[in-house]
């Protein structure tokens, strides 16, 4: 799947609310998340820019799908595919 180019960093942080994260602060143009869904905390911080750069997005994904022990390609399903 192709990763969308036009992603800003508070969209990705509004679609990982289905898979347990909150925002839990923000400085300056970093959000901070947090989820327990899996029973262990798992911090992430994100870009709060206009646009997330593709390196950024696939490196977060990632890390993300780490934690829920998933593969890349469902996280991205099920977060991308309407």
């Amino acid at each position: 799947m192709k990763l969308p180019r036009d992603l800003s960093g508070l969209e990705l942080s509004k679609m990982l609310r289905v898979h347990g994260y909150q925002v839990i602060r923000q400085v300056g143009s970093h959000v901070r998340l947090t989820s327990s869904i899996r029973g262990s905390a798992h911090h992430i911080t994100i870009p709060a820019h206009r646009v997330l750069k593709v390196g950024t997005l696939g490196g977060v994904l990632t890390e993300v799908a780490s934690y829920l022990k998933m593969s890349r390609a469902e996280l991205e399903q099920s977060l991308f595919d309407k």
